[in-house]
């Protein structure tokens, strides 16, 4: 409903009701706007024009034409995670997956299917249980046990939509389920933070894969992250792959053999830490060691950070969403005007991504 998205936007941009009034040179009244709010009036098409400009959303997002809205949303947030916070990211996704779906139906294509793996939701019984899921997984994807070299591309092609995008700092991840109209299913969405390193934001797409997997309910709060944790890991670093390229036993490890297994699997330094200390290849009080020796400092700074070897942010991500857009555009099925709007990119750099960069050398010369 428009109402709640006026809401949901006035929010995320920190406005009270005066200071929206106020941030639009008085187009409107507080009382006006407190009114669209509750859904006890309609904004007429200059109001709505002035709330968008003046709230940074689209127009669409306003209008809420598709019906659509999040269920589910469950935050892997500290604490004092804030209602602005929770709004910023509402209207994110909410902005992003219409996006997304008007590109699709352009296309005429089925939005892609969710592919659950295993008989959904799993009731672990236990948290150990996590590591036996992640086989299983692995096993119904046809994984094998290498390593996997693109997390967000392969969450994707399985029918999950995956969002990256610059979040509070207080938000490192969440899934949810977006709702659409009447007799169109549910589309399951994980959204990670992309101000993290690619190592924790791999974490926690492998992380909410894992809530997407499991009955919720099944575990207490604590266990069922703990449960999440060991299944990131497992799923990241299979026991079989990592006890042949580590051993079984170790009684000491390198700062350059822990980097380049570190890189190896694209998971953090502290990550493979832990999860060499969780297979037994490691003992306890070689853990606490390493974290005061080689890997002191690794809890709060990663080492030698993967994308700041790859040139940050280009390696792993989304592309799908992408790819549909420069699809339509090459076809003739939108103009150059709507991919702008909906990739969100200067018109220069699309018409580059569409006619390649001896376009944009000629344009330049």
């Amino acid at each position: 409903m428009i109402a709640d998205r006026i809401k949901l936007a006035r929010r995320k941009a920190g406005f009270s009701l005066r200071e929206l009034s106020s941030a639009m040179n008085n187009k409107v009244t507080a009382q006006a706007i407190g009114k669209y709010e509750r859904g006890e009036d309609i904004p007429s098409s200059g109001v709505l024009s002035a709330l968008s400009k003046t709230l940074g959303v689209s127009l669409s997002y306003l209008m809420d034409t598709g019906g659509i809205a999040l269920s589910g949303v469950e935050f892997r947030t500290k604490a004092n995670t804030t209602a602005r916070d929770r709004a910023h990211v509402e209207t994110e996704v909410l902005e992003w997956i219409e996006r997304y779906l008007q590109i699709e139906l352009i296309l005429d294509l089925d939005s892609a299917e969710w592919q659950c793996p295993v008989p959904c939701p799993v009731h672990l019984g236990e948290v150990a249980g996590a590591e036996q899921l992640a086989n299983d997984v692995r096993q119904q994807w046809k994984l094998g046990i290498d390593p996997i070299p693109n997390m967000t591309e392969l969450l994707e092609e399985k029918g999950l939509k995956v969002l990256t995008v610059p979040l509070p700092d207080r938000v490192s991840g969440f899934t949810c389920m977006v709702r659409r109209g009447e007799g169109q299913s549910d589309l399951p969405v994980i959204v990670v933070n992309s101000r993290f390193s690619l190592e924790r934001r791999r974490l926690t797409l492998a992380h909410e894969l894992a809530h997407r997997l499991t009955d919720t309910n099944a575990l207490g709060e604590k266990e069922e992250e703990k449960a999440a944790t060991l299944f990131a890991g497992a799923f990241l670093m299979p026991r079989e792959h990592l006890l042949r390229e580590v051993g079984k036993n170790r009684n000491a490890l390198g700062y350059k053999e822990l980097i380049d297994l570190k890189r190896l699997y694209r998971v953090s330094g502290v990550a493979l830490l832990m999860r060499l200390r969780q297979v037994g290849v490691i003992s306890e009080s070689t853990l606490v060691y390493a974290f005061q020796s080689i890997a002191r400092g690794w809890r709060t700074q990663e080492p030698m950070e993967i994308e700041a070897e790859e040139h940050r942010g280009r390696r792993e991500r989304a592309l799908r969403f992408e790819r549909l857009c420069y699809r339509a555009l090459a076809e003739g099925m939108v103009s150059l005007t709507k991919a702008t709007e909906l990739l969100r990119l200067p018109a220069s750099e699309v018409e580059t991504g569409l006619k390649g960069p001896q376009y944009a050398d000629a344009d330049h010369r």
